[in-house]
């Protein structure tokens, strides 16, 4: 596979919201994808990034900056990681990882995070394990 990276576009919506379906098993509006276009261009700390082989939408990448006030720092967040069904298992999500990491050290980040749900172990946390990732924690949520 021949794989790049570029920035998500408006032209991109049909194809992003077909992949945050099959991340998030929920219908994805054009209108809520292009809102979250327009939140990702306003925000100084978040990109979103697809994934092409020769023009071809593969998988989508949500990248944040986090600030850390407890030590001061700054960590690199995958806010959001998905393969197309059709092309896992062929190295896409290793790529997006990479690429990932590479945008991390240049913006000055000492490590990169991200949070993944019960009931994916057999999915996805095996392989994030198998690319040095470690289990640090729980992520507590209050629901309003």
């Amino acid at each position: 596979m021949a794989l790049d990276m570029r920035s998500a576009e408006v032209e991109d919506i049909p194809v992003l919201c077909t992949l945050m379906e099959q991340l998030t098993g929920h219908t994805v509006t054009s209108d809520t994808m292009e809102n979250r276009l327009k939140f990702v261009a306003e925000s100084p700390f978040d990109s979103l990034y697809v994934c092409h082989e020769n023009g071809v939408v593969v998988g989508l990448l949500a990248f944040r900056i986090r600030e850390n006030i407890e030590d001061v720092s700054r960590y690199g967040e995958v806010s959001v990681i998905v393969v197309d069904e059709q092309d896992r298992r062929k190295g896409v999500g290793r790529f997006l990882m990479e690429f990932a990491e590479r945008l991390a050290v240049e913006k000055g980040c000492i490590r990169t995070w991200l949070v993944s749900g019960f009931g994916r172990e057999e999915e996805v946390h095996h392989f994030y394990r198998e690319i040095g990732y470690e289990v640090t924690g729980y992520r507590f949520v209050k629901r309003f």
